[in-house]
């Protein structure tokens, strides 16, 4: 019996969704959550996707679809989310027993729906959302990791990596391309 069967580890799947509009004559623009809603958070103080854990029997893109209106109050159909990629964090919580496996979506928003959240006036439980321009990411506060495969989700280049932390610091890292059929 291995430790997932015994339950002394547990995986965790869960959503992480990165949303774009498109302007006219404009950069792309990706919305995003400054993460600093709660003292718990272990993501407090970085910038993140939208995205959250499944509930029980949820597909990864009805996921996406429940965690972007819940944090945005956008609706985008399930059908509208694009796989690119899978991210596995082992021990992400290890003070929980927690193995993190992401499913990580993109999918467009018109400039239309998105109007709905004016930049920094749309909280929610876990922090304030943003529109931020692509060329504007490179300076924000975001996990070690995220830097080695945002590149991929911002390309639209699907992938697969494993990110291992220890005391929230990246010690180890692996991200491979995948090829899509």
């Amino acid at each position: 019996m291995n430790a997932y069967q015994s339950g002394e580890r547990k995986i965790v799947p869960a959503s992480l969704v990165y949303l774009y509009r498109q302007r006219e004559g404009a950069e792309r623009e990706w919305l995003l959550i400054h993460r600093q809603g709660r003292e718990d958070d272990i993501h407090s103080g970085k910038w993140n996707g939208l995205g959250g854990k499944f509930d029980p029997e949820e597909s990864p893109w009805q996921a996406a679809a429940r965690e972007v209106h819940e944090e945005s109050g956008l609706v985008v159909a399930a059908e509208r989310f694009r796989w690119l990629g899978t991210l596995q964090f082992p021990r992400f919580r290890p003070d929980r027993s927690e193995d993190w496996w992401c499913a990580v979506l993109t999918a467009e928003v018109s400039v239309e729906d998105s109007e709905c959240i004016v930049d920094g006036a749309r909280h929610c439980d876990e922090g304030t959302l943003h529109w931020i321009q692509q060329s504007r990411l490179q300076g924000l506060n975001f996990w070690e990791g995220d830097r080695h495969f945002l590149p991929r989700v911002l390309d639209g280049e699907p992938f697969f990596g494993t990110f291992r932390y220890e005391k929230q610091k990246l010690i180890e890292w692996v991200l491979e391309p995948r090829k899509t059929n």
